[in-house]
């Protein structure tokens, strides 16, 4: 009997977390070939080609977030190529479906997923002008009103792809399955998320000076699919004129990628040696 999407994927993750809490026993051979590895991080610029994503008065935010991804592969490629390596989901102005997104991380056996956007609120909000801020998110069930607002908005892409019902049709972060999925898969990789998600939020407040909105979590398809910690930035607001002013200068692009690649060169000295060697005895398996 065939099983739904969701229920083989439940199953698969109930192995995969199972597998990863049992003992690891490290060999002189796959200790020798973890140094010959590269970290693997994939970052996601949001949306691209027909998916302008949010929208201000003189620019969007497909071109912010391309440009600032653009960017941290650089600082990495510059000051971290004898460790890590940089795979993007997108280098330029075309459109990847979220489970693209999810397949190129997956496929490419990246260590670590950080998709980046920028945010808005609807132009019925009062605050539409003046809000601001960085907010950064992991994996969870939707907390506030605000953070299933914004999971809503960055989940729409869903509707640009022609069988859009039929790829996301299991997806639904609020029913019973969904529960146990976020579950499980937290249960992988949550400390991981959350410590690179408050490092980056606190780079951005103290490299980019960007108001501090803190770190959250919602459910976003992108952390969902992938298979490794995984973190979503907004950056700011771009309804703000001031923020988008910012966003769309090359002086903020610079200071906000250095704030999430001063974050990434933290978690890569953290936690980077133990992922190596867990991938490489997974491969050995």
């Amino acid at each position: 009997m065939k099983l739904p999407r969701l229920k083989q994927m439940l199953l698969c993750m109930t192995v995969i977390v199972t597998a990863m809490m049992m003992p690891v026993g490290v060999s002189a051979k796959s200790h020798s070939g973890s140094a010959d590895r590269k970290f693997t991080l994939c970052l996601d610029p949001g949306h691209g080609g027909k998916d302008f994503g949010c929208i201000g008065d003189k620019t969007n935010e497909k071109t912010i977030v391309l440009n600032v991804a653009g960017k941290v592969k650089k600082l990495v490629e510059k000051h971290l190529s004898d460790y890590a390596e940089v795979v993007m989901t997108r280098d330029g102005d075309y459109f990847v479906t979220l489970q693209g997104r999810a397949d190129i991380a997956n496929k490419t056996h990246s260590d670590l997923f950080v998709s980046i956007h920028v945010n808005s609120v609807a132009k019925s909000n009062k605050r539409r002008r003046s809000i601001a801020g960085c907010q950064v998110y992991t994996l969870g069930l939707h907390k506030t009103a605000d953070n299933l607002a914004v999971a809503k908005r960055e989940n729409s892409a869903m509707e640009l792809e022609p069988e859009d019902k039929a790829n996301y049709s299991d997806f639904d972060p609020d029913s019973l399955e969904g529960d146990i999925l976020f579950e499980l898969t937290q249960s992988m990789r949550i400390d991981q998320s959350i410590s690179l998600a408050e490092t980056i939020h606190n780079n951005l407040v103290t490299t980019a000076a960007r108001k501090e909105m803190g770190v959250r979590q919602a459910g976003f398809w992108v952390l969902w699919a992938t298979l490794m910690p995984a973190v979503l930035v907004e950056l700011d607001f771009i309804c703000n004129p001031d923020s988008e002013a910012y966003l769309a200068s090359e002086k903020g692009c610079d200071q906000m990628a250095q704030a999430i690649y001063n974050a990434f060169s933290s978690y890569l000295q953290t936690y980077g040696p133990a992922l190596l060697q867990r991938k490489v005895e997974a491969r050995r398996l």
